[in-house]
C-alpha cells in the first residue's frame, strides 16, 4: 500500500472535505479520525495533521468553560468557538454540536438553532443527540439543506435520565439501537456518532447502515473514531475514560514551560538584552 493511500485523508485531499467524501471512504473501507476543536490554534494544527473532520462539541462545557457537564453550555457560548474553528481551517469539515435545550422543543426550534450555527458560526453540519423523538428534527433540517449527524448510544445531554455514564445497547437493547441507527439514516442523517456501546453492537450498526459511523467507546468496528482533544493529548487532569488513549502529555509540557518562564523572571534573566528594545 502506498504512502499516499495510508496518509490521513485531509493530507491527501487539498480541497474541502465534503460529506460525499466520507461516504466514499466508508464504501472503500477507509477509516478516518475526528477530533474536537474549540479554538483557532488547535483547529489549524489538527487540520495540518490531516484530521478530516473537526467537532466543535458541547464538551466545551467541561473542557473550555469549566462546567461539571455539557448541560450548562449555551448556543451563545458555543457560537464564538464554532466561528474560530471555521475561520482557522480551509479543508476540514466542521461539525457543530447543538447544545442541550436548543433543539429538543420542536423541529422549528431545532431549525432556527442550526441556522445560527451555519450562518453565524460557519459550521458545515450539525450534530444532535437523542432517540426516535428526534427524527422530526432531523427530517426538518435535512429538508432545509442542513447536514445532520445523529448521536446515539450514551447521550451525555440525557445523563440524568440514563442514570449517569452507563454503557448502552447491552443485551436486548442492542436491536433497539440498530433500528434507531437505521431510522436516522432513513430520516436523512449523513452519519452516526455511537458512544459507549459494546463493540459488537456498534459493528452491527455500522454494517446495517450505509452512512459513516463514528465511535467513541464503541470498539474498532466503526468507520471512524473521535476523541476529545484534551483527553487525547493529555491536557486534562484526573482519571480518563477507559476508551481514551493518551498520545501526548501536553499538560506536562505547558507546566514545564510555565515554570521555566517564572524562574527566568524571578532570576532576572528574562527579558535579556536580546528581548529589549
Amino acid at each position: 500500500m502506498s504512502e499516499q493511500t495510508t496518509a490521513p485523508y485531509a493530507s491527501q485531499n487539498r480541497g474541502r472535505v465534503r460529506i460525499p467524501h466520507l461516504h466514499q471512504m466508508k464504501a472503500r473501507g477507509q477509516k478516518w479520525a475526528m477530533l474536537t476543536a474549540y479554538d483557532m490554534y488547535t483547529a489549524a494544527i489538527f487540520e495540518e495533521a490531516g484530521i478530516p473532520v473537526l467537532l466543535v462539541g458541547d464538551s466545551a462545557g467541561n473542557n473550555v468553560f469549566g462546567y461539571d457537564s455539557t448541560l450548562a453550555v449555551t448556543a451563545d457560548e458555543m457560537l464564538p468557538l464554532v466561528s474560530a474553528v471555521s475561520r482557522a481551517t480551509k479543508r476540514a469539515l466542521i461539525i457543530a454540536d447543538l447544545p442541550f435545550g436548543s433543539y429538543q422543543g420542536s423541529p422549528e426550534q431545532c431549525f432556527h438553532t442550526a441556522v445560527r450555527f451555519m450562518k453565524e458560526g460557519g459550521a458545515h453540519a450539525v450534530k444532535l443527540e437523542g432517540g426516535i423523538e428526534m427524527l422530526p428534527q432531523v427530517e426538518k433540517l435535512v429538508a432545509a439543506g442542513i447536514p445532520v449527524m445523529a448521536h446515539i448510544g450514551f447521550t451525555p445531554q440525557a445523563e440524568h435520565q440514563l442514570g449517569g455514564y452507563r454503557i448502552q445497547g447491552k443485551g436486548s437493547d442492542a436491536q433497539r439501537l440498530i433500528d434507531l441507527g437505521m431510522a436516522f439514516e432513513r430520516a436523512g442523517a449523513f452519519g452516526l456518532l455511537i458512544e459507549m456501546v459494546p463493540g459488537e453492537v456498534a459493528s452491527r450498526i455500522t454494517e446495517a447502515v450505509g452512512i459513516p459511523t463514528v465511535g467513541i467507546g464503541a470498539g474498532n468496528g466503526c468507520d471512524a473514531q473521535v476523541l476529545v482533544w484534551q483527553d487525547m493529548a493529555g491536557l486534562r487532569q484526573g482519571q480518563l475514560p477507559r476508551f481514551v488513549k493518551q498520545y501526548a502529555d501536553v499538560r506536562k509540557v505547558l507546566n514545564d514551560a510555565a515554570q521555566a518562564f517564572a524562574k527566568d523572571v524571578e532570576s532576572g534573566s528574562f527579558p535579556g538584552s536580546e528581548h529589549t528594545f
